[in-house]
């Protein structure tokens, strides 16, 4: 398939005009690729980008080099440039994943999303138990109450931002510098489920125990306690992930 300027503007997703313009160019196109608007194997010229953007070459060009380092396009011999699959997309990025949780496909990204924390978060406080000073232990335990709080209250941004200051404190306490670099992509996973809805208003109290079970484990240094809880929390969020799954599946038939 070949985009041309006009076929380009009809399948493009509104962008807000803000920044420059080579960001205005390279969210357009991340979008559009991420959401499936510009489909695998289609290819486009320079020249279809300009006339389409009304921008310069140089900005154009900008803009396809950071999409090709995101690994979502590839230059093609004299035809222009190529969508890639999403095989060849860095998914770690987190404006790709930005990108995908802004389109259709947000469920399945976020579900992929848990599925790596529920690999890599009861290692992490396993770790995190063995390892921890006591001081960032205690400061686990008073984040979980401060969490319990704003969700028996029903206070959302609140509880968010400790959510993800809870998830991001025990990868950092586990030692293990790979794991606290991820904590970005937890809390991607963590806002995306709060800003399109797919979190309840009052989290379960089972829910809100389990990050308590985690940090007093923690604290103690049970590390299996602390591995099991959290394993407790990664089951339980995957199942409400799978029921918003099967539900849009049920619905899209």
């Amino acid at each position: 398939m070949y985009i041309t300027p006009e076929v380009a503007t009809e399948v493009s997703i509104a962008a807000p005009v803000t920044g420059d313009l080579r960001n205005l160019v390279l969210d357009t196109l991340g979008r559009e690729i991420c959401s499936g608007a510009i489909g695998p194997e289609t290819t486009f010229t320079t020249e279809s980008i300009e006339s389409r953007f009304g921008v310069s070459r140089p900005v154009v060009r900008e803009a396809l080099r950071a999409l090709e380092a995101l690994g979502l396009v590839t230059p093609k011999r004299r035809i222009g440039v190529r969508v890639l699959p999403l095989t060849q997309w860095n998914v770690y990025d987190l404006q790709v994943i930005r990108w995908r949780l802004a389109g259709p496909s947000r469920v399945a990204q976020l579900r992929s999303l848990t599925e790596l924390r529920g690999a890599i978060e009861p290692a992490a406080a396993r770790l995190a138990a063995i390892r921890a000073p006591l001081n960032q232990a205690s400061e686990l335990v008073g984040l979980a109450g401060r969490l319990w709080a704003a969700g028996r209250a029903g206070d959302a941004p609140s509880f968010l931002r400790l959510d993800k200051e809870f998830h991001s404190l025990i990868l950092t306490m586990s030692g293990n510098e790979m794991f606290a670099q991820l904590h970005h992509l937890v809390g991607e996973v963590l806002t995306g489920r709060t800003q399109y809805e797919l979190m309840p208003r009052f989290p379960a109290p089972e829910a809100l125990q389990m990050h308590v079970d985690i940090a007093t484990a923690i604290q103690t240094g049970n590390a299996e306690k602390a591995a099991s809880s959290m394993v407790a929390i990664m089951d339980r969020t995957l199942a409400e992930m799978s029921s918003i799954w099967d539900r849009e599946l049920d619905e899209s038939e």
